[in-house]
């Protein structure tokens, strides 16, 4: 038998939150081996495992059926977003589609959960997440520092405040790209967050 790998399948970010279509649904089937169990993530990805050597082919049918798929393990996960409740323009589809686009996927030292609300509710659960954006009317906020596991679970803290859409890829990109380089080795966004302290990552943010 030959090596298998996992991959990370999820429905595109949308109104409506994480909605697959039966057809979507079909796909998956048809490309899993018979014996591969399909795990559903706490961040809202299905882990399939496939063979190395067909990773290629089935990456390419399941983005053809409007799915993405993204490495699993210690890397970005995809961005895990509200249902935009009030509409795509006011809770900012777009600003959470170019988010993920430039996020996802990014290799690091342990997996990072980045949150999206489109409004206060917060229905996405944000200050649970390594890193959340939150949409307050025209600007935005950032968190980070989020923990929901163990006894010591914590909300992440509010880091930057009444940022313009067109800063949030370049300022989130900056706190991964500096936790990356900085981590002691698996070293938890959360602890690491408390190390460096939050003045430190407002410097890093620009």
């Amino acid at each position: 038998m030959g090596e298998n790998i996992k991959i990370a399948v999820n429905p595109p970010i949308q109104v409506g939150g994480s909605l697959f279509t039966p057809e979507q649904l079909v796909k998956i089937g048809t490309l899993a081996d018979s014996q591969t169990k399909l795990e559903m993530t706490p961040f809202k990805q299905l882990y399939m495992e496939v063979p190395v050597n067909q990773r290629d082919r089935i990456t390419k049918e399941l983005r053809e059926a409007g799915l993405e798929v993204y490495p699993s393990g210690f890397v970005v996960k995809s961005l895990i977003a509200c249902n935009f409740c009030k509409g795509a323009e006011d809770a900012g589809l777009d600003t959470a589609l170019r988010l993920n686009e430039a996020i996802a996927g990014i290799e690091t030292p342990t997996p990072i959960k980045i949150g999206y609300a489109g409004c206060g509710l917060g229905t996405s659960e944000p200050l649970l997440k390594d890193i959340s954006v939150v949409k307050m009317k025209s600007a935005f906020d950032i968190y980070v520092g989020g923990e929901p596991k163990g006894l010591k679970a914590s909300i992440a803290t509010k880091l930057l405040t009444g940022l313009v859409a067109e800063q949030l890829v370049p300022v989130i990109k900056a706190i991964i790209h500096y936790y990356i380089a900085n981590a002691k080795g698996k070293e938890k966004f959360s602890k690491f967050v408390n190390r460096v302290s939050l003045d430190e990552l407002k410097r890093v943010a620009g």
